[in-house]
């Protein structure tokens, strides 16, 4: 598995996933309360859910996500919606962001497709780089809290998607174990300001560390 093989599974599934993701997750609805920013990001922008959330807190947003096929969703939402956003092609291993240049992020169901560990700790510490020194940011991943899996600790997985018609195409997914996730963070360039679990998911509050 790698992140070609992630672009091309969302390039494929784009439409129909869309379509599936209407409405932003409450979790990101309460981070977002009260909070404000000059600049925004969501990573694994997907249609853009969330970046239209952001777009009335933040003086600019841009909106990352590995698919094209996504990004043209997203860039479609926003149209339609008349919401500001500047959307990239971009790894979340590599921001195309300059350091200390976000006030307010977001990081929502995407850190659980990249294929290692080593990928994932560099992406937090790739969010933690874009972080200015008074920015937060939300970052979540689906966890063995949840009731669909019969497990205590992370693991690889794949969880299919069904396209109108039938056919399946395989997504890859790390679940994590809420002490994993924990332990993740740690590990990386963010400080948790607060860790929780909900409706299945891990969360994270999480600030760069200090220098």
């Amino acid at each position: 598995m790698t992140g070609r093989d992630v672009r091309e599974t969302y390039d494929r599934i784009a439409g129909h996933f869309a379509e599936t993701r209407e409405y932003p997750w409450p979790e990101v609805e309460s981070f977002l309360d009260e909070r404000t920013a000059d600049v925004a990001l969501d990573v694994g922008c997907g249609n853009g859910r969330h970046a239209e959330l952001l777009a009335g807190r933040a003086r600019r947003v841009v909106g990352v996500d590995v698919s094209r096929g996504l990004l043209g969703e997203a860039r479609a939402r926003a149209r339609e919606r008349s919401f500001a956003v500047n959307l990239l092609q971009g790894d979340a291993a590599r921001l195309p962001l300059a350091d200390a240049t976000v006030g307010l992020g977001v990081y929502v169901a995407a850190l659980h497709h990249l294929p290692t560990r080593t990928d994932r700790i560099t992406s937090l510490d790739e969010l933690a780089r874009v972080l200015a020194p008074d920015g937060r940011a939300l970052v979540s991943t689906w966890s063995t809290a949840h009731d669909r899996f019969d497990r205590e600790s992370g693991f690889d997985t794949t969880v299919d998607w069904t396209l109108p018609g039938g056919e399946t195409v395989p997504r890859f997914y790390h679940i994590y174990s809420p002490a994993e996730f924990r332990d993740d963070v740690a590990a990386s360039a963010l400080a948790p300001v607060e860790t929780f679990v909900s409706s299945g998911n891990c969360y994270a509050v999480v600030r760069a560390e200090e220098q």
